[in-house]
């Protein structure tokens, strides 16, 4: 069995224990609303055996934009020393909830309450950082991942990405570009900017010093666009940075 196999496995015996947590919680904030700890589902098909080892249990991991930090409490699970990295006056619960679960579990997780919009600085580095549905919600994309290339070996990403501008608009998939949301274009969500296409995505890989290793697409991969969640799509990438020295 692979590390990454040994990981999904202990993915529902980790959820119950959560779901414990948060049952017997007496709280005056709000849970982060959506499954977090599911993307690692998702990067199941595109994890590379030449990396398998990286999930061996016994490394040092990031989780950036981590809402209640499950992603870390998991890993942390399995042997693992995470840190999050996550901005107060954005987060879901202002970190409320990812405190909550270090406190209640003597957890080890590091929470960084960290401006990912300005010029911030990692001063760690990483055998593997996580980058999971944050990055249309950042103002500096370019800037993070060329701060992470050197930062960490590998990434695992996803993001929302758009084939069309609006619905009915051209096909823009094969054009490096993106696209700027305005306030209540995306979920009526002022945190949205950016919608990459497919090819943008990968430019912008390229240009920070990432190798793409795998990269595959989920949704509506036909008629996406930024507006409508009915015609969703993401994508999903494991990088390797080109620039990075442990």
């Amino acid at each position: 069995m692979s590390n990454y196999d040994n990981l999904l496995g202990r993915l529902e015996e980790f959820d119950n224990w959560l779901k414990g947590i948060k049952a017997r919680a007496i709280i005056d904030f709000a849970w982060y609303p959506y499954e977090t700890v599911g993307g690692f589902r998702h990067l199941a098909p595109i994890i590379p055996a030449s990396i398998d080892y990286v999930f061996d249990g016994n490394r040092d991991i990031a989780d950036i934009g981590a809402a209640d930090g499950s992603v870390s409490f998991f890993l942390e699970s399995l042997g693992n020393r995470c840190d999050i990295y996550d901005f107060k006056s954005t987060n879901y619960n202002k970190l409320k909830g990812a405190s909550y679960i270090k406190e209640h579990s003597n957890s080890k997780v590091n929470i960084y309450n960290v401006d990912l919009d300005s010029q911030f600085s990692i001063t760690k580095k990483y055998d593997l950082v996580f980058l999971l549905g944050i990055f249309y919600h950042l103002k500096n994309p370019y800037y993070i991942l060329e701060q992470l290339a050197i930062k960490t070996r590998y990434l695992c990403f996803s993001t929302r990405i758009a084939r069309h501008p609006y619905a009915g608009g051209p096909d823009m998939s094969s054009t490096p570009v993106a696209y700027l949301l305005s306030p209540n274009e995306c979920n009526n969500d002022a945190t949205n900017y950016w919608i990459f296409t497919e090819s943008g995505l990968k430019r912008i890989f390229c240009r920070t010093g990432w190798k793409i290793l795998s990269f595959r697409t989920i949704g509506d991969t036909v008629h996406s666009n930024p507006q409508d969640d009915a015609n969703r799509e993401g994508a999903w990438a494991v990088l390797e940075s080109s620039v990075f020295h442990g």
